[in-house]
């Protein structure tokens, strides 16, 4: 059984140590009691889990700390996707949840399973899923002052290996901030989270870059054509330099392979590998 999970990039690490570390504080204790969630339960309801606590934690930008758009509403994304049943679902641009990753949970099994901005919304709402405003005092500073160095590039997500072999991933974010409404990454896509039963990945960086690159399923692709996942992830993220992509990764294979890697750095990450924890 293995759990892998970042938070995304932050450009405070260069100069904010004290914020740094409070975010590898937080992923030790979420990766943890994420793996131990997975001792008892599957890769998708593990994934579910574990994205949520990062959700609820404010340190990351997605669901309560996400970034406010140019309009000063904040939209969310999120992705799931089971590799054992190879179903995908998401939501895109969805308001006033708490978190994004239950409700493309609740989409997993059905068949229209990606909805945007009030449909994704209004389905919430019939599941059962109540109004929650995820806006922190320090987003909403950011956006009035537009801050230079906002936290732009913040997403979170986890890849599992259960028990049984099977594979998860999800994937959430609250956007780049001061973004045109409407915008698409590629936390809600394929291309930033993407699992099959050879292997899952999870992405972060900046969307576009990602999209452009189709980050995720080509990694998992070539991992299902033999390469390792060090080496299908090097050879991908390798390809990005052409354009200067900003990418960050992390993996499970199912030969139990885990693996990080970025084109930049800062990705903040943790680990939980058969009882040995490795974090950023």
């Amino acid at each position: 059984m293995k759990l892998i999970i970042h938070g995304g990039f932050f450009s405070e690490s260069k100069t904010n140590q004290e914020v740094k570390q409070a975010k590898q504080a937080a992923l030790r204790e979420i990766v943890k009691l994420g793996h131990r969630y997975l001792e008892t339960h599957n890769a998708i309801e593990t994934v579910v889990y574990t994205v949520c606590l990062l959700e609820d934690c404010d340190l990351f930008n997605a669901g309560t700390g996400s970034q406010i758009q140019s309009d000063g509403k904040i939209r969310m994304s999120a992705s799931l996707m089971d590799g054992k049943t190879m179903e995908f679902s998401g939501v895109i641009n969805i308001e006033n949840v708490k978190n994004p990753i239950c409700v493309a949970e609740k989409l997993l099994r059905r068949p229209d399973k990606v909805l945007a901005g009030k449909g994704a919304r209004e389905f919430a709402r019939q599941q059962g899923i109540p109004h929650y405003d995820p806006e922190i005092p320090q987003r909403r500073h950011e956006y009035e002052k537009k801050l230079s160095d906002s936290i732009r590039l913040g997403t979170v997500g986890c890849v599992a290996l259960d028990f049984y072999g099977d594979l998860a991933a999800g994937t959430s974010t609250g956007g780049k901030g001061f973004e045109i409404p409407g915008r698409v990454s590629d936390s809600a896509t394929a291309a930033g989270n993407y699992v099959n039963q050879y292997a899952g990945i999870s992405c972060t960086g900046v969307g576009e870059d990602i999209v452009a690159g189709a980050v995720a399923p080509k990694i998992v692709t070539r991992v299902t054509d033999g390469m390792s996942l060090q080496m299908a992830t090097a050879k991908t993220l390798n390809e990005m330099k052409s354009f200067d992509g900003f990418a960050g990764v992390i993996g499970i294979s199912a030969k139990g392979e885990t693996y990080h890697a970025d084109t930049h750095p800062y990705m903040v990450w943790a680990a939980y590998d058969n009882g040995i924890e490795v974090f950023s």
